[in-house]
């Protein structure tokens, strides 16, 4: 990583001073500000960010999101506060949730008693397909 100015003054001038936990440390020339090159923190794939949020707006806990996409269910409640998600409740619903390979879920298709009565969704992960059905509570 290449630091490319003092983050304290903005200068340019500045010289290694050592390291510190592994890391470069530098000195400011003009300010005499000592600091190292910003950490990078893990970046995880937007694809995994919007299929996450998108399982959140279909009814799924963090933690059977968690269970799926293997990121952290804390993350995925940082992405929907930094997004501002709000999922609409509705309490006749309730989703329930398959992972199918392509012909289990062509052949779960075939069966019209499958989709009748019901919302559902399919949504591509990985090599596989996630089913999501909606079914009423039953009094």
């Amino acid at each position: 990583m290449k630091q490319s100015s003092c983050p304290n003054c903005g200068s340019n001038s500045f010289v290694k001073a050592g390291i510190v936990n592994e890391r470069q440390r530098f000195k400011c020339k003009k300010c005499n500000y000592f600091f190292t090159v910003n950490k990078l923190g893990k970046q995880i794939d937007d694809y995994y960010v919007n299929k996450a949020l998108q399982l959140y707006l279909e009814g799924l806990t963090y933690r059977e999101i968690e269970r799926i996409l293997g990121i952290s269910h804390v993350t995925i409640m940082n992405w929907v506060k930094k997004y501002n998600i709000k999922r609409p409740y509705n309490s006749e619903y309730h989703p329930t949730y398959k992972i199918l390979n392509s012909s289990e879920l062509s052949k779960y298709f075939s069966d019209p008693k499958n989709v009748k009565g019901s919302g559902v969704i399919v949504t591509e992960l990985g090599d596989k397909f996630m089913l999501i059905k909606w079914e009423r509570f039953k009094d």
